[in-house]
């Protein structure tokens, strides 16, 4: 009677610990914001930008270009691993594009070549190595600017080939960003082939026969042992028979020689980078050394369009906080070079990991914004709070709290906020997330299906609020 009570305590505690089936998917349940001063600061409306009237500069540059349809409208998201591989950011930038116009792709940088991962949309590779360098080691002499990775070399002899893939975000304009606007490199569309006239032997076959030494195959030709065995990389005289040797006879035949010539295109500058525009639309471009430089280093590539509308461009680090971009004054220095006007921030996660308090999370953030605006950058801000995340397979408590701590201050400090982190579920959501393919599976990074849903859900609500304000004017 005992071994069948046992038997059954045992069944019932596997069957109460089975995966819930596959079927089971239901919407992400968002969880409830707590505010700590109800009566200054009102809840964020599901799905909205909260105090979207920090935006209201920038919905008017919008509205105008609506209008007029005159102008670049630039926005800038700067971020960390969730942003750095441009999938959210890039179903971002389709979203405004289609609605505002496409004024080109924005600040790309040859990931490839700092062997990590970045965008799909373009292609770099290079016939030589380079250097690299991130923002979240600790600071040292390395050109680490605007795409918070430096890329340098301190030998010339490179070509650098970039391929746009995606046929929507072909460029009239490129521009080179480097340290104190150096004009470091040269551009090229495509390579002058030059032909030359010239001879060389003619080259012979021979299948070697019993009995035969190289000696006597020398003489047939009227070639040295030495060159037989160089032209065959053989190590000694003794051959077997029915291997076959090439000859290099003293007969000689023309020869048509094609050398690759990159032909430089002239570079304008101006007081953020070194520039080319191309009356025709490109999708391929070759970076080359200026041979008056003597190191290259290189912080970003910006790519435009002849045309109106939205430019969107993604920074993004693995790893990266508030506090790595802090540390270097260059990437501040050449956030200039994208004239912003709007800013948007998807940082947390990684403080999370360093178990950072929300009251320093907050100064950090506060830190970035004011070296933001000592550079003269007065571009309306969007902070998004930090998607739900794990920590050491618990719920991660840290971005709950950076959360609501942004939008305590949101009202005080002139900032719009997005709360992703609602708008996933929060706390309480994240095992949907897992059921619906959208996180990881390390419970920290999105799968591109869940980056997708994140880049579209804050689209809609940024058009929402953009509509919003348009009626109440």
């Amino acid at each position: 009677m005992i071994n069948k009570l046992i038997f059954f305590i045992c069944c019932l505690f596997f069957t109460t610990n089975e995966k819930p089936p596959k079927t089971a998917v239901h919407p992400i349940q968002k969880s409830m914001i707590q505010k700590t001063d109800s009566a200054v600061i009102d809840a964020p409306s599901d799905g909205q930008i909260y105090n979207a009237k920090a935006l209201s500069d920038f919905f008017k540059k919008l509205e105008k270009n609506e209008d007029q349809k005159n102008q670049k409208i630039n926005i800038v998201h700067i971020g960390d691993s969730h942003i750095q591989g441009d999938l959210m950011t890039n179903e971002i930038r389709k979203k405004l594009q289609q609605k505002f116009g496409n004024a080109g792709r924005g600040l790309v940088f040859p990931y490839q070549l700092a062997r990590t991962n970045g965008s799909y949309n373009e292609r770099f590779k290079s016939n030589r190595s380079w250097e690299s360098y991130r923002n979240i080691y600790p600071v040292k002499n390395s050109p680490v600017g605007l795409s918070g990775i430096g890329l340098w070399r301190d030998t010339g002899g490179f070509i650098v080939e970039m391929n746009v893939k995606d046929p929507s975000y072909k460029f009239n304009t490129i521009k080179i960003i480097t340290p104190q606007n150096q004009n470091m490199f040269d551009l090229a569309v495509s390579s002058k082939i030059n032909s030359i006239q010239t001879t060389e032997r003619k080259v012979i076959t021979h299948k070697i026969k019993k009995g035969e030494v190289l000696g006597t195959i020398a003489d047939k030709y009227n070639v040295s042992i030495a060159e037989i065995k160089r032209d065959n990389h053989l190590k000694s005289n003794n051959i077997r028979a029915g291997r076959t040797l090439k000859i290099a006879t003293n007969e000689t035949r023309a020869k048509t020689v094609s050398m690759s010539e990159f032909v430089p295109l002239e570079i304008e500058s101006d007081s953020y980078s070194h520039y080319y525009n191309s009356e025709n639309a490109l999708s391929r471009i070759f970076l080359i050394p200026n041979k008056e430089a003597k190191d290259y280093e290189l912080n970003g590539i910006v790519l435009e369009k002849d045309a109106p509308g939205v430019i969107y461009s993604g920074i993004g680090v693995n790893g990266a906080k508030y506090s790595d971009y802090n540390k270097y004054p260059l990437f501040f220095e050449q956030l200039k070079s994208l004239h912003p006007d709007l800013l948007v921030f998807s940082l947390g996660t990684n403080e999370s990991y360093d178990h950072l308090d929300a009251e320093k999370y907050i100064s950090e953030l506060r830190e970035f914004i004011s070296k933001i605006r000592a550079q003269k950058i007065e571009a309306p801000i969007i902070v998004m709070t930090p998607p739900p995340s794990l920590l050491r397979r618990k719920p991660n408590t840290y971005v709950d709290n950076y959360a609501r701590q942004i939008i305590d201050i949101a009202q005080k400090d002139d900032l719009a906020v997005w709360d992703l982190y609602n708008e996933f579920g929060g706390m309480s959501g994240i095992k949907q997330l897992k059921i619906q393919g959208l996180i990881g599976p390390d419970w920290v990074h999105y799968s591109k299906k869940g980056y997708e849903k994140q880049g579209n859900l804050f689209a809609q609500a940024f058009l929402r609020s953009y509509d919003n304000f348009k009626l109440k004017k």
